[in-house]
Parts: structure tokens; sequence; C-alpha cells
């Protein structure tokens, strides 16, 4: 017997942003992540959601907080339908109600400042009041929690620390007898506050692998070599006059390069004069929200913690709110503002204001998506458009040093060898990028024999990938069975009892033992009046029951 296991991307198919992937197997419905893409508003940059019944899934697994990964849950939870659980870990949790509370706040700005139809409310994807909501459901996971959600598929589940950001994880899943790992966003590389993703130990070789594919086969320089590139230019840019704009996400690199950049401006008294804002509604709550996770950063941090807070900067001001109309920014300076991708909000603001001066300077410092500003801005174009429409000359520098702790070709390779899988799924990827990656790893896996190959498949938007798989037919001998182990051939006389996903013979008076089941008996008298001799009788019944004891009884009265 064959079993169909489908996967299908409705986000981050060939693209980056949406992330959000549909599974199915052995009538269990999983769905990975549920993001927005942050290059299109309102209900264009929602995955493609129609390709699945809502009230069919029975759990959605969310792997970190980042917007693109999570921004589309409350809509999908609380407008379609769904009646499944929600799993993340305590920091993704913790942080999700922050980023989507601010994200939330965004639309309704847009809307309200005419940046969407302002009698359409298809751009504001929900209230708070479903924010909330969703919030309430959601249940929390441990790294190496094993949850075992008692489906008739066997349908458990673990997850591993991914690096990346704050409590990002990856999800091992075991279904209907097969295995799968979600690595979501992953880092092999520990930095200043973060441990690198762990590899599954217990679990080699899972059924399919899928694996984001952002870099492709591009190599990531050093990091001491782009803390020092960033570092650099940004003291380029205010020792020459300029303003220093870093377009950051409020949680997530954005801690990482304050402390990148609070320990420079303390190893160079010169700079110290030069104040750095960090402009985000969030800041005190985000920062709080790290000092109460420390526990599951590094030990570099945990270190600290014994000693003092260290997300506590002692060059950095925290700005809760600011009016850029009446911001004061004469002189140097270096504003961390958000969103990244530069679509609106204060980093979107300050670009329009601070663009036009040669003196200024904007530091890119995470992955750019597509049909977003931040893209835009990377080719270095004459002239850009402003939020208010207008066309501006762009005559600020642009530079751009990756930390968006994405794992580079090398090491994606090496992780996916490691991990050994059957087959292999690349998702959250440029096409080109995933491409190219998937075109290296044909040519790395092709020195091996053609039947130890993974399948590698990098499938758009709404597209199935069917993996086909031979239901395995094997039971294990338990009990006084087991005592003398049965040979290759031989007969196996017992119980057979299937339980999920697993089967297992025992003998009848080891029911009990092995097995939830109790072993009983039934006594019943039949009375049937027969016309015929005894002996006739006594023949059909043992062909029939292999055995019958006769007694006399005397039935009258």
């Amino acid at each position: 017997m064959e079993d169909i296991m489908t996967i299908t991307p409705l986000g981050s198919g060939q693209e980056v942003g949406r992330s959000c992937h549909l599974l199915t197997f052995r009538s269990t419905t999983i769905l990975l992540d549920c993001g927005i893409h942050p290059g299109y508003d309102g209900m264009a940059g929602l995955p493609f959601f129609d390709r699945v019944d809502p009230e069919q899934v029975d759990v959605l697994l969310i792997t970190h907080f980042h917007l693109d990964h999570a921004a589309s849950l409350p809509y999908f939870t609380e407008r379609t339908g769904f009646k499944g659980r929600i799993f993340m870990t305590h920091p993704t949790k913790a942080v999700i109600r922050l980023l989507l509370g601010d994200y939330l706040k965004l639309m309704m700005m847009k809307k309200g400042s005419g940046g969407a139809d302002k009698d359409d409310n298809q751009d504001v994807l929900y209230t708070e009041a479903d924010l909330q909501s969703c919030v309430d459901k959601i249940e929390l996971i441990d790294y190496h929690q094993t949850i075992d959600l008692n489906l008739p598929s066997g349908l458990k589940f673990h997850a591993l620390n991914a690096g990346h950001v704050l409590g990002a994880a990856m999800f091992f899943i075991e279904v209907g007898g097969r295995s799968v790992l979600y690595t979501g966003d992953y880092s092999m590389e520990e930095d200043r506050h973060l441990m690198a993703a762990e590899l599954p130990k217990y679990h080699a070789s899972p059924d399919l692998l899928i694996v984001e594919s952002t870099y492709g086969v591009q190599v990531h320089a050093s990091r001491a070599e782009r803390e020092a590139r960033f570092t650099g230019t940004i003291e380029r840019i205010v020792t020459g006059g300029g303003r220093c704009l870093i377009p950051v996400f409020a949680l997530g690199r954005a801690q990482e390069l304050l402390l990148i950049l609070d320990e420079y401006w303390q190893e160079h008294p010169h700079l110290q004069s030069i104040p750095i804002y960090y402009a985000s509604k969030m800041a005190s709550r985000a920062l709080r929200v790290y000092q109460t996770y420390a526990n599951m950063m590094n030990a570099r941090i945990r270190a600290q913690m014994d000693l003092g807070n260290p997300f506590h900067f002692s060059h950095i001001r925290n700005l809760k709110s600011i009016d850029v109309n009446n911001f004061d920014d004469r002189g140097p300076s270096v504003v961390f503002a958000s969103p990244g991708m530069l679509q609106s909000g204060v980093s979107r603001q300050l670009f329009d204001r601070w663009a036009g001066d040669p003196k200024n300077g904007v530091m890119l410092a995470g992955y750019a998506v597509e049909h977003t500003l931040a893209k835009e801005i990377m080719s270095q174009p004459k002239e850009v458009v402003t939020l208010e429409g207008r066309r501006q000359p762009l005559n600020c520098l642009v530079d751009y040093v990756s930390f968006s702790a994405h794992v580079d070709f090398v090491q994606n390779r090496d992780f996916i060898t490691s991990v050994n899988p059957r087959n292999i799924i690349l998702v959250h990827g440029a096409k080109e990028e995933m491409g190219r990656l998937k075109g290296a790893l044909m040519l790395h896996y092709n020195k091996l024999p053609e039947n130890k190959r993974p399948t590698i498949a990098m499938p758009p938007n709404e597209v199935d990938v069917k993996l086909i798989f031979t239901r395995r037919r094997s039971a294990k001998v338990m009990g006084k069975l087991a005592e003398a182990p049965p040979r290759e051939g031989d007969p196996v006389r017992g119980i057979l009892v299937t339980q999920q996903n697993s089967s297992k013979i025992v003998a009848p008076e080891d029911l009990s033992t092995y097995t939830p089941l109790r072993v009983g008996s039934v006594s019943s008298r039949l009375h049937v009046p027969f016309v015929g001799k005894i002996e006739t009788l006594r023949l059909f019944l043992n062909e029939m029951f292999r055995g019958v004891d006769e007694s006399t009884a005397d039935f009258t009265g």
C-alpha cells in the first residue's frame, strides 16, 4: 500500500516573504508558518489561503516572530474558520504580541493617511480584538519538548533551536510513520547574543527536509570583516558630518546591531559625542523581553547577566516616539528606525528627509525583499519616489552588509549533508538564487550512488510536491514471545495490536502488560433443536471450531 505526502507552498515558494507551507499526510493537515509579504499591502500580501480548507488544519507551527513568518496569523485564526491548535516558543509568543500590535497600528495609519482606500477594509487584515483572541489560543513549546496530539496518524513534533532570532525554532515532525524537518529561517553562526542552530541528534535521515535557500550559493564574508565594514562605514559618515540611517525591524537583528555599535562607541571615545538613537515605540518593551529570556541566549550574554544587564546600553538612547518633522537632526547622528524594508513608518520618513544630502548614508544590514524600497536603493538609482509621491535625487551613500542571520551556501550545504534527508524541498528564496542552490546541491550529490541521492524540488507558490511512500509493514514481538526470538520464516502465534503507526505481537497473557487492552471471555448457552445423529453433529462442530467439549445436561424444566 502507498501513502502520498503533499507539500504546497502557500507563500515563499520561489520568493522571500509570506512563509506558509501546507503539509498533508495520512488524514493529517499541518500548516508551517503564517506570514505576510512585506512588499505588498493588505490582502495582496497574504499567503494563498484559498488553497487550504482552514477547518481541516490540525496544527499550525510558527518558527519565529518575524512578520514574513507570523503576521497573517490573526487573520487566519480569526477570519477563516480555523479550529486547530497553534504552537510556538515562549519568546516568540512574547514578541509576536508586540510586533503584531505595532503592525496593526501601521495598517491603520496607512488607511487613515490615504495610503489605502479609506473605505476599503481589505488593507486592515484584523482588529485588536482579533489579535488578542489569536494570542490567547497560542500554546507554548520548549526546545526539545515533544508534543503528541494523539491523532490517528500519530502526529508528534518537537522544537530545536534555530539561531536566527530569539526563540526561533526548527520543527521535527513525525506523522504517519514518516519524518519531516522544517528549518524555517536558521543560522549556523553564533553571534553576540544568540547560539547557532543545532543539528537533530537522534533523528538522522528524515524522509523530508524543508529548508530555506535565502542566499542561494552566496558565501558570507567572515563575521569580523562584516563588523569592521559596518562600523567603519558608519564612522566615515558621522565623522564627515552626516547622518546615518539604519533601517531595522524593531526586534531581531536590531538587538545584535545595537550590541555591536554600543561596544564600538565604547572603544572609540572620539565618537561618544555623536548620538545613537533607537527610534521605536516598542524599544523599552522589546529590551525587557530580551532581558526576560536571556537564559535562552549564548554563554556570553548569560555571563554578562550575572554582572549586569547587557541590554542596558551606554551610548544608545531609546526614542519611544519621534516626530520626524520636528526632530532636531542638526549635526551627525546614527538612527536605528523601523521598518527594515523602508516601506513606511519612521525609517521611510527619515530616508525621504535625508536621501538628498551626499553627507548622509543608509546602512542596510538585513536581507532586502523584492518589491521594497530597501531592495530598490541597493542598485543605486539616481532618483527615488517619496511617500508623498514626489521624485527626489538619491545622493546619500547606500551600503549593504549582511547581518540577517541566514545560512550561506557552505553552511546550508553542510547542514543538509549532516541531516542526510531522503527528499529536499527548497523554500524562502528568490527563484534565481534557489535555482543556483538546487544546481549546486545536485552537483554535490552526484558523487553518491544514484540510489543514495535525495530528490530536490523548488516549487513555486500553489504548486504541489507529492512524495510517495510505501506503507511500512512491521511488528515488534514483545513479552513471552520475545524470550526465544523467532528465526526468519518461523510462524509467530499471538495477538497483533496496531495503535497509530506501530504494531506489536504479544501472547494473550501479556496483552494487559504491553497494551491498554485486557483479555476477556464470554460464556453463553444456546439451545438448538437438532434432528439427526449425534455423530454427524460432532463432525460438523469439530470442523468448524477445531475442538469441541462434550457434556450432558438436563435442560428440562
